[in-house]
C-alpha cells in the first residue's frame, strides 16, 4: 500500500508553474490561453497568490480542464509542496473539474508564519471564497486529501465556507487534544516530535507542553465542538491501524447525526486494515484495496455535478472485518456494510484474572493483583501499532520479550470464532506508590503458533482520571478505577486463537514515558522508579470489554 501524502513531505518536487498577477486574469478565455490544456504543457498549472483577509499571500497552482468552463474545483491545501501535490492533477481534470492545490501559509511559496493548523480555519475558508469568485470556478467547491490536507479540509468546513459543496477526507483526526497531542492525557511523542521538528515547528510543540491540560486552548480546533456549523457532506476514510482512527469515525457519528445544513444525514464512512503508510508483519488479501481516486471522483460528481451515480443510495458505512490471513479457511478478511454505525453489538467482559488469566467469569478471589516496577529510563519498546514514523500495525508483541513491567492477561483456546466490531475499552482497578504514573493495554490475537498480534494499543495517565482538563494525585495505598479508551476495530479472532490483554506502564516512542514525579509535562529531567499493581477480584474487576459481534453462530 503506498505511503499517504504525510510521508511524502520529505519528498521534493520541481513542478512547472507559470506566475501570473491575479487583476490580469479577469476572463476564463485568459487562463485558457495562458494555461495550454493540451499537448506537452496539459499538466502545467497557473500559478497564483490568493490573497487572506490579514494581507498574506498563499502561493496556488491551478490546473484546468479541457472545454468551456467554468466547471467544479477539487481544492487541496498542503504543507508538504503545492508542487509535489499537483502530481495527480490529471486524474481530477480529466473528470472535468478545475484542481486547485496551495502552499499552506508560510509553506513553500506562501507568506507568513507556519504554525500547523492554527490558522488553517481561517486561510481555508479565504481560500475556498477566493476560488468561487475565479472565472474558472463555478462556485461548487469540495475539498480534498489525506492526514495533513485532511485536517486543514476539517479546519475549513468547520467556518461553514458558503461555496464549500462537499469533502473527501482521509485519515483525518477529529480532535487535536484527545487524538493528535495526546491519548488519555498522555502526549504522542512518537506522533508529533519527529514530524514538528522537521517542519521547522517547534513553537508548536512548546505550546503542546504548556496546555498538557485541557484547558480549553484547543477549542477552536475541537471538531465535536464545531458539528452544527459544518455544513457539507464528508465522505471520511479510515484504517484500522491509522494514527487518527477514531477521528474518521467519531466525524462520521457526529456529523450524520448533528451536522448543519446539508452534512446531517449525507455523510459515509469507510475504513479498512490500513495504518498511516505500509503495515509490517501482516498482508491483508487483495480484496483490501480500495480505488481511492475512483470512489473520491465519484463523490463529488455527484456533489459537485449532480450526476446521479446511485453513491447515496448505497450503505452510508463500509468497513473490513479483518481475520486471520494466515489461514485461507479463516472467517473474516472481507467487506461489511450498514446503515450506521456503530454496528449492533454486545458489550462482554473479559476479566483479567489470577495466572495471566481471562476470562468471561469474574475472578472469585476476594484479594488479588499482580505488582510490577516501572523505572522511566528503561521504559517498554514500541513494537507496532497506530505510528507515524515507527513500524505500524500488527506486529509480533513476543519482540518485547519476558519483561517483568508487562502483564499478560490471555484467554482459553477459542472453541469459536469471535467477531468484535466497535470501540474496546480497558477498566483496571490499580494503585501505585507514585503520585501519578501511566496505565496502558494492549488488545492482542494470540495465533495457534505463538505469535502476539497488536490489534489496539492506548494508555491513560492516572492524574487525568477524573477529567482531562483537571489533576488529581495518586495516594500511596489506595486503589483507583482508570478506565483506558483503546479506539476502534472489526476483528475475528478465529477458532484456535486466544484474547489478551497487555497490561504495563509504558510504550515508548509512541507514548512519553512518565517520569512519575507528578510535576507538569516536561518540567524537568527528573524520575522516579513506581511500584504499580494491578488488582483483579470480586471487589476490583478489572477486565476488558469488547464489543462482540454474533453472527453465523460465533459466540463469545
Amino acid at each position: 500500500m503506498k505511503k499517504v501524502a504525510l510521508l511524502l513531505a520529505l519528498i521534493s518536487s520541481a513542478g512547472l508553474c507559470v506566475f501570473v498577477q491575479s487583476p490580469s486574469l479577469n476572463s476564463y478565455g485568459s487562463y485558457r490561453r495562458l494555461y495550454q490544456g493540451s499537448g506537452p504543457q496539459a499538466n502545467k498549472p497557473v500559478e497564483q497568490m490568493a490573497p487572506m483577509r490579514d494581507g498574506v499571500k498563499l502561493a496556488t497552482n491551478i490546473f484546468l480542464p479541457e472545454g468551456s468552463g467554468p466547471f467544479p474545483v477539487v481544492l487541496v491545501r498542503t504543507p508538504y509542496g503545492k508542487d509535489t501535490q499537483g502530481a495527480g492533477s490529471s486524474g481530477w481534470t480529466k473528470r472535468g473539474f478545475v484542481y486547485v492545490v496551495q502552499d499552506c501559509r508560510g509553506r513553500f511559496k506562501s507568506e507568513g508564519k507556519y504554525r500547523p493548523f492554527l490558522d488553517d480555519h481561517l486561510d481555508g475558508y479565504d481560500t475556498v471564497e477566493w476560488v468561487a469568485k475565479q472565472p474558472w470556478s463555478n462556485g461548487k467547491i469540495g475539498m480534498f486529501g489525506a492526514s495533513a490536507m485532511g485536517i486543514s479540509a476539517n479546519m475549513a468546513a468547520m467556518t461553514a465556507p458558503p461555496h464549500l459543496t462537499a469533502m473527501f477526507v482521509m485519515v483525518a483526526r477529529s480532535s487535536i487534544y484527545n487524538q493528535s497531542a495526546f491519548m488519555g492525557g498522555v502526549f504522542r511523542k512518537e506522533l508529533n516530535e519527529q514530524w514538528l521538528r522537521q517542519m521547522k515547528a517547534e513553537s508548536v510543540l512548546n505550546e503542546t507542553f504548556a496546555h498538557y491540560k485541557n484547558d480549553g486552548t484547543y477549542d477552536l480546533h475541537e471538531m465535536p465542538k464545531h458539528w452544527r456549523e459544518m455544513r457539507v457532506p464528508v465522505y471520511n476514510y479510515g484504517g484500522w491501524y491509522d494514527i487518527f482512527e477514531q477521528g474518521n469515525i467519531d466525524n462520521f457519528v457526529g456529523l450524520q447525526a448533528g451536522g448543519g445544513g446539508n452534512a446531517k444525514g449525507h455523510q459515509k464512512l469507510i475504513v479498512g486494515p490500513w495504518g498511516h503508510g505500509s503495515i509490517e508483519e501482516v498482508k491483508y488479501p487483495s480484496n483490501s484495496v480500495v480505488n481511492v481516486t475512483e470512489e473520491a471522483g465519484r463523490w463529488f460528481d455527484y456533489w459537485l455535478k449532480g450526476v446521479d451515480n446511485g453513491i447515496m443510495r448505497e450503505p452510508a458505512v463500509k468497513y473490513y472485518t479483518m481475520g486471520d490471513p494466515t489461514d485461507p479457511n479463516a472467517p473474516g478478511n472481507e467487506w461489511h456494510t450498514a446503515a450506521s454505525w456503530p454496528v449492533s453489538s454486545a458489550a462482554t467482559s473479559y476479566y483479567l484474572t489470577a495466572k495471566g488469566g481471562l476470562d468471561a467469569k469474574m475472578c472469585p478471589e476476594k484479594e488479588g493483583g499482580d505488582s510490577y516496577t516501572y523505572d522511566p529510563k528503561n521504559p517498554v519498546p514500541t513494537i507496532g501499532g497506530a505510528n507515524l514514523f515507527a513500524k505500524k500495525g500488527p506486529m509480533d508483541q513476543r519482540k518485547v520479550g519476558d519483561r517483568s513491567d508487562v502483564l499478560k492477561f490471555t484467554s482459553a483456546v477459542l472453541q469459536a470464532p469471535v467477531e468484535i466490531t466497535g470501540r474496546v475499552s480497558v477498566e483496571l482497578w490499580a494503585e501505585s506508590d507514585a503520585p501519578d504514573t501511566d496505565w496502558m493495554a494492549k488488545l492482542v490475537d494470540v495465533y495457534p503458533d505463538g505469535s502476539e498480534r497488536l490489534v489496539l494499543d492506548s494508555a491513560v495517565r492516572a492524574r487525568f482520571r477524573e477529567g482531562f482538563d483537571h489533576e488529581v494525585m495518586m495516594k500511596k495505598g489506595e486503589v483507583y478505577k482508570f478506565k483506558i479508551d483503546l479506539w476502534s476495530t472489526s476483528l475475528i479472532f478465529n477458532r484456535g486463537h486466544r484474547i489478551a490483554i497487555h497490561v504495563t506502564s509504558s510504550n515508548n516512542p509512541r507514548f512519553d514515558p512518565n517520569p512519575n514525579t507528578g510535576k507538569p509535562l516536561r518540567a524537568d529531567d527528573e524520575t522516579r522508579v513506581a511500584v504499580n499493581k494491578i488488582h483483579h477480584d470480586q471487589a476490583h474487576p478489572s477486565r476488558a470489554l469488547l464489543p462482540v459481534v454474533s453472527q453465523n453462530g460465533m459466540k463469545p
